[in-house]
């Protein structure tokens, strides 16, 4: 063989085996992000599924299929039915929790407390037990836990609905019964709200009194959460967000990762190599030749 071809083969060779060292770290995303669950749209902290925004946020929020957001607590499933990054806040509904158009016997309501949560309950939730026992330690003078001021124009206006009538009372019935509850520890992370052992049918949550204090149908029923926003710690997810990316995360060290419109992720952006390959495919066949560039190279040093 003339010392031109073995220059020219050896230059091939090296160009094969080169793809192998060049080709960019792209793993394959188990499932899908996506940017809107049903009508709310989802930006980083929070995800649409396992992988999607930050780990701290995704084991306790997901979307499901038919696109309902749900937060998830030892407690139950809720729906998130707002959520406003302007505040850092967002709304819970509980499905068992009454409000003056329906009510029912509820279950209890705990906002599970660790270290690492993001998440607390807002100072502006009022809070009321509903069809309690006279018997109940709420009802205590020496702990104070009830509001007897303004809770009192609170609790006939939830007596004042005919939903009552859903855990056995009357509409307008005395209000020796509820209570406006005023927790011993200051709201936030690691809340709880244990019906059976404070002896209440049911309770409710109001966020916000729709601009008419007057008219329980007109206020705000649910549970508003603040979050943390501290979760941009580089540049990393806004450089993946602006190449049209959803930040997520990835591996055993939840590691981020930014998951590009085409299934795959990076360590880096969607611009480039990281967004012109279309996922497991792409990358099998790229490995395929570099092992193959790497066997043909033998093949030629052995003939020599």
């Amino acid at each position: 063989m003339s010392c031109s071809n073995k220059i020219f083969l050896f230059f091939l060779s090296f160009l094969l085996i080169h793809q192998l060292e060049s080709a960019p770290s792209i793993i394959p995303l188990n499932g899908s992000c996506t940017d809107k669950c049903g009508n709310i749209v989802l930006k980083y902290p929070f995800g649409s599924s396992f992988g999607c925004g930050h780990p701290a946020f995704s084991r306790f929020i997901k979307c499901t299929t038919s696109g309902v957001l749900q937060f998830s607590t030892s407690t139950g499933i809720y729906t998130i039915s707002s959520l406003d990054y302007s505040t850092n806040t967002f709304v819970l509904n509980d499905p068992f929790m009454s409000t003056c158009s329906s009510m029912q016997n509820s279950g209890s309501f705990t906002l599970d407390h660790d270290i690492s949560t993001p998440f607390s309950v807002m100072k502006q939730n009022i809070f009321v037990l509903l069809g309690c026992s006279t018997t109940s330690a709420v009802f205590d003078p020496k702990q104070d836990l009830c509001d007897t001021g303004s809770g009192s124009n609170i609790c006939r206006g939830m007596y004042s609905c005919k939903g009552v009538t859903g855990i056995g009372l009357e509409p307008n019935d005395p209000i020796s019964t509820c209570c406006v509850y005023v927790p011993p520890v200051p709201v936030g992370s690691g809340y709880g709200l244990n019906l059976p052992r404070l002896q209440c049918s049911s309770y409710s949550s109001i966020y916000g009194f729709g601009g008419d204090e007057g008219d329980p149908m007109k206020w705000e029923f649910g549970i508003s959460l603040k979050y943390n926003d501290s979760y941009y710690v580089d540049d990393s997810c806004k450089n993946c967000e602006d190449s049209g990316g959803i930040c997520g995360f990835a591996g055993a060290d939840e590691s981020f990762a930014c998951i590009c419109r085409n299934g795959v992720n990076t360590t880096i952006n969607c611009y480039g190599r990281g967004y012109a390959w279309s996922g497991t495919w792409s990358h099998k066949i790229q490995t395929e030749i570099s092992i193959g560039g790497i066997l043909f190279f033998w093949m030629i040093m052995l003939f020599i």
